[in-house]
């Protein structure tokens, strides 16, 4: 098995759309990213090709947040969903996604990611309460986490909000 991790294209969002809803017990992750894409909020999606089975192994997506430090707005993003199909669980991809990915936004200077998931998995990836702790949102606890992405640097000045994009309320409101 060969898996190769690209940005997605055109040709892909059939096959991602379905990942997705086969992934998750409900429809919801698909269509917010669906609606992510439509309202134009998308940063960034990976996928992980398995070249010699031509299957989509799994993805990542990365979309724009607000947030501020210290009254400055700051680039900001986050991550959500990561889905990996059946066959391909446990045998690496969702982690060289979620690196690749941090890498990305590390070269585009995407300053925080954000994620609302299990600690014990994202923390090894670096994402830890303590950096969103400061930040207001209605994600705040310990399931919402932030990794400060270049170098590990965390913005200096008091902490503000964080809003992630529309689509996430929408979701919630549903």
């Amino acid at each position: 098995m060969t898996i190769t991790i690209r940005t997605a294209l055109g040709p892909d969002v059939v096959a991602i759309d379905a990942l997705l809803r086969t992934s998750f017990p409900r429809a919801d992750e698909a269509d917010l990213v669906r609606r992510l894409c439509i309202d134009g909020d998308m940063v960034l999606v990976l996928v992980a090709v398995d070249e010699e089975a031509g299957d989509l192994a799994g993805m990542v997506a990365f979309s724009r947040m607000q947030a501020d430090a210290g009254g400055k707005e700051i680039a900001a993003v986050a991550l959500a969903p990561v889905a990996v199909a059946a066959a391909y669980r446990r045998q690496g991809v969702a982690e060289a996604l979620i690196h690749a990915g941090i890498e990305r936004l590390e070269a585009e200077r995407v300053v925080l990611c954000f994620v609302l998931g299990e600690p014990g998995f994202y923390e090894r990836f670096g994402f830890h309460a303590d950096y969103a702790r400061n930040f207001t949102s209605p994600y705040a606890g310990e399931q919402l986490m932030a990794l400060p992405v270049q170098g590990g640097l965390m913005p200096c000045g008091v902490r503000g909000e964080a809003r992630h994009a529309s689509a996430f309320a929408r979701l919630a409101a549903e």
